[in-house]
């Protein structure tokens, strides 16, 4: 077991603690920072302050705190002090990949904070399983294809940790085949205790300061943490004293997503493909293989059926249906008989079925089985199930979100921080306090540092009665902003089919700088394009966030559309619930959802204290019922100026 590290201050007792707490912080930005060339920043030292109670108090806590506010350091210092006081690490919550590496990485946020402070930080990343290698696949894979074998085999050669990162140009088909997934039988594999992901958990386990995760990892950990610890299993995370969610505002999908289950026609259809190729395999298990292949494709024939068509979101409802819900209880008794057909073919006949292939396959095949169940038994009164757009999976995941997170993470007495730009709509936090169910949190609220006053100016339409041919107004306007501007925008749009129907109409006009179209490339290569290309112009529907492009390629945002939310089946149900509730949904859910989305997408503008830039909404405002809400979304204290909606030159 590691030592204890020693404690960045002295003091006697748990209300000491909480006084020399406060003293250590405050002269970490008073003096030592200040020395090193740092700005003192009151928004910061408050945040900073409030989170530390917060944390001392063990209280649920939304700590707001605008662009530029240097949350990082203000949550850093609190979590190192506290995890040393209590003797167990601090689990910070990141949004992404690259947050992550942005602060645990060898030039992130916690080495920066440790050479100024000159203090030792045993802070350590838990990075998202799916970015092992899995070595029964491996084997699996390697036995069904020699062409592939070639390929990983090179892979293997090169990687250290078997973390895909190592590799980024192993292609997604190679890592589909190879990959850890959730699927994985990994109780009985002979692998166990030997593979990458393991020795991944051996090496972050023992951390005494911080542990870095993502929110998927965290909220995996949270849903299976007392069903493993019953099962005589480690947790994937270890025993920890306190959990700090950066981006916030990002928690609620993750969380719904790990607490679901999911199907997706192309698993099926490997797992068709691979136990076809069985030599010797018996009848049964064969005619197993056949009534698999016809009730998966009946399912997913229904279910594509059954769907709500949204260009707007990633997510798309279902109609439910007696001729669907026949379907998917004919393919989980299917599936039910393969699994059972598997197990006997194995006892029976060692060599027409591997093991490796049982590991590969059996988790799969229990979790469609799980969520088919789920679906038929309980019709959507305590589920929400929805097609994901972007690979046709079936998703089945539950209602009362709310409950089991009171359940399995607020009553357990931690402190708990969520910490965001975006939490509130002008200081109101009831949006996010009614979608996690929580029970009067603290809650503290700073605006940015940056100087928005002389920065942003913010150019906003009247509400407009009809107008003929609207978007032909639009597109013109577009043209002349950008032509004006030299480039350099943002274009932010509701949707996907928004961005081809501005592609059709912009495609007869040489305009004088290259235009980036996101349904037309990668995004993080979009993103980099832009960046680097000062004249172009970048249009989309998913860059309301995630993206940072500071200095001359960006001082023009443009909102073609406010970012009213869509047919989302998760917003659907909120929906429901507030008519429940007696509330009004478009006041207490599509205007605050509207509201943080501009909110975010609006921050895009303004990175760096240098940056100064334009941002015009072409969606009416002015006189227009959600006036309030766009007005609290927009940078503070920014020049707002009133046009004409068909006044196309005075911006």
């Amino acid at each position: 077991m590691c030592a204890r590290l020693k404690e960045p201050f002295e003091y006697n007792n748990k209300e000491d603690f909480r006084v020399k707490l406060s003293d250590w912080i405050g002269d970490i930005f008073y003096d030592i920072l200040p020395e090193h060339g740092y700005e003192v920043r009151e928004e910061q030292i408050y945040t900073a302050f409030q989170l530390a109670d917060a944390i001392c108090d063990k209280k649920v806590h939304l700590a707001e705190a605008g662009l530029g506010t240097g949350k990082t350091f203000a949550y850093l210092l609190a979590a190192i002090a506290y995890a040393r006081h209590s003797g167990k690490p601090v689990v910070i919550a990141c949004a992404t990949t690259a947050l992550q590496e942005q602060l645990a990485g060898l030039n992130g946020d916690i080495i920066k904070l440790s050479q100024l402070l000159g203090l030792e930080i045993d802070a350590r990343m838990a990075k998202d399983p799916h970015q092992y290698i899995c070595d029964a696949r491996v084997e699996e894979t390697s036995e069904r294809s020699s062409a592939m074998t070639k390929e990983i085999n090179l892979w293997l050669d090169k990687t250290k940790m078997g973390e895909r990162s190592e590799i980024p140009t192993i292609s997604d088909r190679v890592w589909k085949q190879i990959g850890w997934n959730e699927s994985m039988a990994c109780d009985t594999c002979l692998n166990r205790g030997f593979c990458k992901l393991v020795k991944a958990r051996q090496y972050y386990r023992p951390a005494r300061d911080l542990i870095i995760v993502n929110h998927d990892l965290y909220f995996n950990d949270l849903w299976t943490r007392d069903e493993r610890i019953s099962d005589g299993k480690l947790p994937i995370l270890p025993s920890y004293s306190a959990v700090i969610f950066d981006e916030g505002h990002k928690v609620f999908l993750p969380a719904v997503m790990q607490a679901g289950q999911h199907i997706n026609q192309e698993d099926m259809d490997d797992i068709i493909l691979s136990l076809e190729e069985l030599q010797g395999a018996r009848d049964s298990l064969s005619e197993v293989m056949v009534a698999l292949e016809l009730s998966s494709n009946e399912f997913f024939e229904k279910l594509d059926q059954s769907v709500i068509p949204d260009e707007r979101s990633e997510r798309l409802s279902i109609r439910i249906n007696d001729s669907l819900l026949k379907s998917a209880n004919t393919l989980k008794k299917t599936l039910d008989n393969l699994l059972l057909e598997m197990q006997i073919e194995q006892e029976l006949y060692l060599e027409s079925i591997s093991t490796d292939l049982i590991q590969a396959y059996e988790g799969q095949i229990e979790t469609a089985i799980r969520a088919l169940d789920r679906f038929c038994r309980n019709k959507s009164t305590d589920i929400i199930p929805w097609v994901d757009q972007r690979d046709d999976s079936f998703w089945v995941v539950p209602r009362n979100l709310n409950e089991m997170l009171d359940q399995h993470l607020f009553k357990k007495g931690l402190p708990v921080v969520f910490t965001s730009a975006t939490l509130s709509n002008e200081g109101d936090f009831n949006y996010f306090i009614r979608t996690l169910g929580l029970k009067s949190p603290s809650r503290s609220t700073v605006g940015s540092s940056f100087d928005f006053e002389n920065k942003v100016t913010v150019h906003l339409s009247q509400q407009f009665n009809q107008i003929e041919d609207k978007f032909a107004l639009e597109i013109e306007k577009l043209i002349s902003l950008l032509t004006q501007n030299g480039g350099r925008a943002l274009v932010l749009t509701n949707s996907m089919e928004e961005v081809r129907k501005i592609r059709t109409k912009l495609e007869g006009h040489q305009l004088p700088f290259e235009i980036l179209w996101e349904d037309k490339g990668d995004r993080g290569y979009l993103v980099r394009r832009f960046r680097e290309e000062e004249t172009s112009v970048l249009i989309g529907a998913n860059f309301w966030e995630g993206i940072d492009v500071p200095g001359e390629a960006l001082n023009m945002l443009i909102v073609w559309q406010l970012p009213f939310p869509s047919l989302d089946p998760i917003i659907e149900v909120q929906r429901k619930e507030a008519i429940a509730q007696g509330l009004d949904p478009v006041t207490t859910v599509d205007y605050p959802e509207m509201g943080l989305k501009l909110k975010q997408g609006c921050g895009r503008l303004i990175r760096t204290e240098e940056d100064q830039g334009v941002i015009v909404i072409l969606d009416s405002v002015i006189g227009a019922p959600w006036e309030k809400v766009v007005m609290g979304a927009l940078p503070p204290e920014a020049k707002i100026k009133t046009i004409e909606y068909t006044d196309v030159d005075r911006i």
